[in-house]
């Protein structure tokens, strides 16, 4: 008795003088997590580049003032309110065509890390936006993913032997990374390269609609892929001619099919395609690690190639969950990353439209009790500022979920909507992210469909789109 006495006082003493944040809280594996290698470097850099920069919160405290769009102008915002529909009125414009004239349509890229991994959120998001507007298929789908195995919306299977390069570790790859960030390569002569699919169980992804290979160019001439549906095998030869190629698998729809590379070795392979050319359709590019930094690192020329044959309306960045915890809470240098990659992502999909999603509530353990993380507030005003300097929109998760203690919340209720590691959502959270996601581009759709019928095209006005309050305006840029 005498030990566990002495060792409750000792305990009691050394927790007043110990830091607060002692105790780790719990992680995710980190197997098959590739490190965001450009992160780390802006990480590096930090102290010599931004560490005497001061950030005004005089611009927090401005009313963001808009120009008009086609005759269309969102009532001003406070900043601390900004989602920023204004800049997303080309993208309503096309769900409008689409949903009243049937013309067209739309096309989302969904770039995310760990928590859109396997398809989570945005496959909720994708069967929402599908059943109002229409469409049907997976979309884009990589070579090899490193949540294959976990995914329901469609069924993923390939060889070990294909070699990767991914944008997340490699500064200089040896065929530029396609849209998923990613490259493969069917380099191994002595083995059989492969990669099969097989339709999932969805309301709009029941089958592999117009399967479509897109690969690269190369010096290749020799190469031809296999493609073994049921008992049948066809083989389709590798024109490489161009800097991106596609290549139709069937004219009807599938349920499964296998495809086995031959003498493809040095053609770059990104992945295959699948959708019915009609209503909506969202590709999911989500990789474990990312900040969304290395997007600036994709080729401008073959990404210009990729919206030629793609067509993307609306690219959502979801991003946060690799960028907390490096021991600052001052993400100016991240503010000005991201700016440099929305403002990159606008050269490489000309005309495009951008959603910016802000980090989820993360839970740290403070003084034994799960808490928001220091840290997540001051991303979250990080992200909005480099929307609202960006032109995008912004959709503020944290304060969605609940904001202050949210997280703990959602992983500890019954039954909960996060995992144990209070960072992550389970499948019933993520479906309750997808659709809080949905809402808000429906209340923006809504008001738009509104000011559309009632618009009045003003004069255009010789100034920039500005934050103003008061008596002051000053350059939303």
């Amino acid at each position: 008795m005498a030990v566990i006495f002495i060792s409750a006082l000792c305990f009691l003493f050394f927790k007043e003088v110990l830091p607060k944040r002692i105790f780790l809280e719990p992680t995710i594996s980190l197997k098959n997590v590739a490190v965001d290698s450009l992160l780390l470097e802006t990480i590096a850099l930090e102290e010599e580049i931004y560490t005497d920069e001061k950030t005004s919160d005089t611009f927090y405290r401005k009313k963001i003032v808009f120009e008009q769009i086609d005759g269309i102008i969102y009532p001003p915002e406070e900043y601390g309110q900004y989602k920023g529909f204004q800049y997303l009125i080309p993208f309503f414009e096309k769900l409008y065509q689409l949903e009243t004239k049937q013309e067209g349509d739309i096309r989302i890229a969904y770039f995310g890390d760990s928590m859109t991994d396997g398809d989570l959120i945005v496959q909720d998001f994708r069967k929402a936006m599908q059943t109002q507007f229409g469409g049907e298929g997976v979309g884009f789908v990589s070579i090899t993913s490193e949540s294959a195995s976990s995914r329901s919306s469609i069924s993923h299977q390939y060889s070990g032997n294909w070699k990767i390069q991914s944008y997340l570790n490699v500064k200089r790859p040896i065929k530029p990374f396609g849209v998923n960030g990613h490259v493969f390569f069917a380099n191994d002569t002595l083995s059989d390269t492969w990669v099969r699919y097989k339709a999932g169980f969805g309301m709009h992804t029941s089958q592999l609609n117009n399967p479509t290979l897109f690969y690269g160019n190369s010096s290749n001439k020799t190469g031809e892929m296999l493609i073994k549906i049921g008992k049948d095998t066809l083989i389709k030869k590798l024109n490489t001619e161009k800097q991106l190629n596609a290549l139709a698998i069937s004219t009807t729809n599938l349920k499964s099919f296998k495809a086995v590379f031959k003498q493809a070795d040095s053609i770059p392979i990104y992945g295959f395609n699948f959708d019915d050319g009609k209503g909506v359709h969202v590709d999911n590019f989500s990789n474990r690690g990312n900040s969304g930094l290395p997007i600036s690192t994709f080729n401008t020329n073959l990404m210009k190639q990729f919206q030629e044959r793609l067509d993307y309306d609306l690219i959502i960045l979801h991003y946060g969950t690799n960028v907390l915890n490096y021991g600052t809470y001052n993400y100016n240098w991240y503010e000005k990353g991201m700016t440099r990659v929305v403002n990159h992502i606008k050269e490489c999909f000309p005309g495009v439209t951008i959603l910016v999603i802000s980090t989820a509530d993360k839970a740290t353990k403070y003084e034994l009790e799960m808490k928001t993380d220091s840290a997540v507030v001051p991303l979250t005003l990080a992200q909005r500022k480099y929307a609202v300097q960006s032109k995008a929109g912004y959709f503020n998760l944290y304060e969605a979920m609940g904001g202050e203690g949210s997280m703990a919340k959602w992983a500890e209720e019954v039954p909960p909507m996060a995992n144990k590691d209070y960072t992550h959502f389970n499948y019933k959270g993520a479906q309750k992210v997808a659709g809080l996601l949905y809402d808000q581009i429906q209340t923006g759709y809504a008001q738009y469909k509104l000011m559309r019928k009632n618009k009045k095209v003003l004069p255009t006005k010789p100034t920039v789109d500005s934050v103003s309050s008061k008596n002051n305006t000053v350059n939303a840029q």
